[in-house]
C-alpha cells in the first residue's frame, strides 16, 4: 500500500492501526497531507471530511461516544486546532477517548511571521489526558534543515540522530495511545512536517506492539463499608450520565427492591425500574417551597450516598448533598471519581455491577420505611403533573410531554443543553431509548455535530431535540455527507434563551432580551433548504400533532421539526410547575 514517505507520519498510521481506531475525521488543510493520503489510501480506516474543524472535533466526539472507543482527528497547521478546543475539553470531562493528531510547521518556523503558525505544541494542556509533541525527521527534506537548522546536523551521524527521532516518538505515541485507551480521554499528538508533503511510496508499513488492556485488582470490600451499607436505614443511589445497557437487570433488581434505598435517576442515568425516582426536581422543589423544608430534607438525608456514572444535570440534588451531607460517600466507577457534593470518601474503581453484587453478597438488605415514604411523595407529584398537564396552555412545558410520547421505541435520543435537557428530566421515557447530552461542560455548541457523529454507526434511527441557540450556533453541523436519511432533528424555537427568563434579572428591558436572551426571529426553513433537509413546522397543539404524525416516517432525506412556542409565558409555566405539585389540593 501507499503511505507517505515522511517516517513519523507513519509511525503514526501504524499507531492507529495497530490498536484498532479506524475511524478518522479530517479536516481539510496541506500541512496535514501526509496524514490524509496515508489515512486514504489504506481501506482499514473508514475517513469522514468535514471542513468546520469545531463541527469535526463534536462529530468525532459523537461517535467516539456511541462506540465507545478511539476516534481520531486530523488537522491542518494553525487556528485549525484551536477550533477543537470546546469538543476537548467535553470529551475531557465526559472521559470519551478522542486521539486529536494536528500537522504543526518546523519549530524554525514558529513566530517568524510565517503563516498558518501558532504555538502548537501544549495547547490543550488542561485539558487533555497527554500531549505528545513529536519531533521532526531528519532524513525527510534533509536540505532545508540543513539551510534553516544547521545545527541539528553538523558533525552527526544522519542515521544514528534518526534513529534517536524515531524512538522517541514511538514512545510519546505509546504514551498518547496508553492513555486514550485505557484512561478513555483525549489526547493531544503534535507532529511537525517539512515539505515536501505529498510524497507516498509502496511499502509494508511496520506496526508496533499494540497498547495491552488494562488489568483490575480484584474486588475486596472493607468490612467497614460493608457494615456500613447493612446498617444504614437512609441510603441514596443517585445515578448521572451513564452508557445504556451498562448495569445489569439484576443489579437493578437489587437495587429497586431494597426498602432502604431510594435510587435517583436522570434523563442521561440510562436505567429503568418502576420503583427508581426518575425527576429529581419534582421530589425536591416542593420540599424547597415547604414551610417544614430543614424537617424534610432532614428526613430525605442519607446515611450513605453511593454516586454511579458521570456528571449530575439536576443542580437541587448538587444543593441539597452539599447541605444536608450524608455520613459516607462512595463513587463507584472505573475512572475518575467527582467530589461534587465535598463529602466524598471512597471512590471503588470497579464496574458497577461487580461492586453492588458483592455488596450484597452478605444480605445488604435492610427493612426501612426510607423507599416508601418517599414514593407516596413520587405518586403524588407523578398525579399532580397529570393534573397540570390539563390546565396550562400551550408552550415549552405542553411540548415537551407531547414531543417526548411521540418518540418511537429504541431511537437513540441526543439531546441539547440548557432548557432542552432540564425539560426532559420532568418527564418518564419509554426504556428502549438511549439518551445523550453533553454533559461534561454543559455547552450549548457542538450539540447538532455530536448526535450526527453519534449517528453513523447507531443500529437505530437518531433523534436530536435541540433549543434554537444552540441549532443556529451548530449550523454548519448540517454541512457533510454523513447525514443519514433516518435522522431526525426537533427544533423548539422559542425566540431566545428561554431559560434565562427563569432566572433572576429584569425581564422587561431591552439590555435583558438583547444580552441574556438575545431575543431573535430566525427560522431553520432556509438552512433546511440549502443542506437538503426536509422541514415542517408547527406552532400550536393542533398543528405539532399533525407535524409528528408524519415526522418519523420514512424518507429520502433527513427531517426537521421546528416548533415555535411562546416566549413570554414559558418561564411562568415552568416555575408554577413546581408550585403547583407542592400544593395538596389538586
Amino acid at each position: 500500500m501507499n503511505y507517505s514517505n515522511i517516517p513519523v507520519a507513519q509511525s503514526i498510521i501504524g499507531h492507529c492501526k495497530v490498536n484498532g481506531i479506524n475511524n478518522i475525521i479530517i479536516s481539510p488543510g496541506s500541512r496535514n497531507a501526509p496524514l490524509t493520503l496515508s489515512f486514504t489510501e489504506d481501506p482499514f480506516f473508514d475517513c469522514f471530511s468535514i471542513v468546520d474543524e469545531r463541527c469535526a472535533a463534536f462529530f468525532a466526539l459523537g461517535m467516539a461516544q456511541n462506540l465507545q472507543r478511539p476516534v481520531a482527528l486530523v488537522c491542518t497547521s494553525g487556528s485549525a486546532l484551536l477550533n477543537y478546543y470546546p469538543a476537548i475539553a467535553e470529551a475531557f470531562y465526559s472521559e470519551i477517548p478522542l486521539v486529536v493528531i494536528s500537522a504543526d510547521r518546523p519549530s524554525y518556523k514558529i513566530d517568524i511571521g510565517d503563516g498558518q503558525t501558532i504555538r502548537q505544541d501544549h495547547v490543550y494542556d488542561r485539558h487533555i489526558g497527554y500531549s505528545a509533541n513529536l519531533r521532526q525527521d531528519l532524513i525527510h527534506a534533509t536540505g532545508r534543515i540543513n539551510r534553516y537548522r544547521p545545527e541539528w546536523l553538523e558533525g552527526k551521524d544522519l542515521k544514528t540522530e534518526q534513529e534517536l527521532v524515531d524512538t522517541f516518538n514511538h514512545g510519546e505515541l505509546n504514551k498518547a495511545f496508553s492513555i486514550v485507551i485505557q484512561n478513555k480521554l483525549p489526547v493531544h499528538v503534535n507532529v511537525p512536517f517539512e515539505e515536501p508533503l505529498y510524497d507516498l511510496e509502496e511499502m509494508d508499513l511496520m506496526l508496533p506492539d499494540a497498547i495491552p488492556a488494562p488489568m483490575q485488582n480484584p474486588l475486596n470490600l472493607p468490612d467497614e463499608v460493608l457494615d456500613s451499607w447493612n446498617n444504614a436505614e437512609k441510603k441514596i443511589v443517585l445515578v448521572g450520565v451513564n452508557h445504556p445497557n451498562s448495569i445489569s437487570k439484576d443489579v437493578l433488581d437489587t437495587l429497586g427492591n431494597d426498602a432502604s434505598v431510594v435510587v435517583f435517576t436522570e434523563t442521561t442515568s440510562n436505567i429503568h425500574h418502576p420503583n427508581f425516582f426518575n425527576s429529581i426536581d419534582s421530589i425536591l422543589a416542593p420540599i424547597e417551597l415547604s414551610g417544614s423544608k430543614h424537617t424534610l430534607f432532614e428526613n430525605l438525608r442519607p446515611d450513605v450516598l453511593i454516586t454511579v456514572g458521570g456528571h449530575v444535570v439536576s443542580k437541587k440534588i448538587k444543593a441539597f448533598l452539599r447541605e444536608y451531607t450524608p455520613k459516607y460517600h462512595w463513587h463507584v466507577g472505573a475512572t475518575k471519581a467527582n467530589d461534587t457534593f465535598f463529602c466524598l470518601g471512597k471512590h471503588f474503581e470497579y464496574s458497577v455491577n461487580d461492586f453492588f453484587r458483592k455488596l450484597y453478597d452478605q444480605n445488604g438488605k435492610k427493612s426501612s420505611p426510607y423507599f416508601e415514604k418517599w414514593n407516596h411523595v413520587k405518586l403524588q407529584y407523578m398525579k399532580g403533573r397529570k393534573l397540570y398537564l390539563k390546565k396550562i396552555p400551550y408552550s415549552d412545558f405542553l411540548v415537551f410531554d407531547k414531543l417526548l410520547q411521540s418518540i418511537p421505541k429504541n431511537y437513540q435520543l441526543q439531546l441539547a443543553n440548557s432548557s432542552t435537557i432540564r425539560y426532559t428530566q420532568l418527564f418518564e421515557l419509554d426504556p428502549t431509548l438511549e439518551v445523550f447530552c453533553n454533559r461534561g461542560t454543559s455547552g450549548i455548541d457542538g450539540s447538532t455535530s455530536t448526535a450526527m457523529g453519534a449517528s453513523v454507526y447507531n443500529e437505530s434511527p437518531t433523534l436530536l431535540i435541540t433549543g434554537d441557540l444552540s441549532f443556529f450556533y451548530d449550523s454548519n453541523a448540517l454541512w457533510n455527507d454523513y447525514i443519514r436519511s433516518d435522522f431526525r432533528i426537533i427544533l423548539i424555537n422559542n425566540g431566545g434563551g428561554g431559560i434565562f427568563r427563569i432566572l433572576p434579572g429584569r425581564k422587561d428591558t431591552e439590555a435583558y432580551e438583547r444580552f441574556f436572551e438575545t431575543k431573535h426571529a430566525l427560522k431553520a426553513s432556509q438552512l433546511c433548504e440549502m443542506f437538503h433537509v426536509g422541514y415542517s413546522t408547527a406552532d400550536d397543539g393542533n398543528s405539532l400533532e399533525k407535524a409528528l404524525e408524519e415526522f418519523y416516517k420514512p424518507a429520502d432525506l433527513p427531517k426537521l421539526l421546528e416548533v415555535h412556542t411562546p416566549r413570554l409565558i414559558n418561564n411562568k409555566i415552568l416555575t408554577d410547575y413546581f408550585h403547583f405539585i407542592s400544593c395538596k389540593e389538586y
